[in-house]
Order: structure tokens, then sequence, then C-alpha cells
């Protein structure tokens, strides 16, 4: 099962930065590959939401089914399908506050087979998901350091 890790650092508070990111009923405005998103359930810290999300090489919409649990006080939100197209796919985001800003990682293992090319596709597969949490990251930086300027 691949995994992949990124980090990005963002100019914003650490508050900033949880709210945009905790706020994935938004990701549609603003990020190209999530085509839509619908809060299912909300209880605390745990969300459910249906996703969309384009896969545009293919020309394939990808379903699923998430549950993200967060817990402020540490920085995380650890994530996982509860159903949907992956074969796998969970994961960890951790925001630290550094250096007047905060450090975003994220760690996400999961298992996408493309239906009709198998295993032909898996290396093409993971540098599509490589490139499209790179964008994820980024445009939750975006987001977070325009909201702080306002």
């Amino acid at each position: 099962m691949p995994t992949v890790e990124n980090t990005i650092w963002i100019n914003a508070p650490l508050e900033i930065v949880l709210s945009v990111a905790q706020d994935n009923e938004a990701f549609p405005t603003y990020m190209s590959d999530v085509l839509s998103l619908t809060v299912t359930e909300r209880e605390g810290h745990r969300v459910v939401s249906d996703w969309v999300g384009l896969v545009s090489a293919f020309g394939l919409k990808v379903r699923w089914t998430q549950e993200d649990v967060w817990d402020n006080e540490s920085g995380e939100c650890r994530f996982r399908q509860v159903k949907g197209d992956y074969d796998k796919l969970e994961g960890v985001w951790r925001f630290t506050p550094e250096n007047e800003g905060v450090r975003f990682d994220s760690l996400v293992d999961y298992d996408y087979v493309v239906p009709g090319l198998g295993p032909l596709v898996k290396g093409i597969v993971h540098g599509l998901v490589v490139k499209n949490l790179e964008s994820t990251l980024g445009a939750i930086k975006a987001r977070a350091e325009a909201t702080q300027k306002v």
C-alpha cells in the first residue's frame, strides 16, 4: 500500500489554519479537484462527509465517504474512508506551531486500482495522488494566509 508524506509551512496563526482545514465544506470552492463535499454527520470533533473528486488525467470521478476526527489540542486530524472507490484511504494531518506560523504535515496511506487498467498504471496513480495532496496542502496554505490578511 503506497504512502504519501507532504509538509508545507503556512504563514498564519494556528487558529486560522485549523479553522480553514476544518471547514471542509468550503473545499470545492477553492480546490479544483474536489467537485463536491457534503457533511452528513457532525458530532463534537468527529465529521463524516461524502466526497466527489476528479482524477482529470483519466476523466474519472472518485467517490468516497470519509470520517475525520479532530484533536485541536494536539493540532491533529485522523481520517479514513468509511466506504467508497478507494481500496483504502486513511491518514493524519498534523498542524504544529513553528516560527510564527504553522508546519502542516500530511501522511496518507492509500490504495486505488483504476477500474479496467489494473496494476499497469499504479505509478501514474501514485504520481496523481502526490500531485493532488501537494495541491490540497497548497490550497489550505493560500486560504489561511489570505484569511489572515483580511
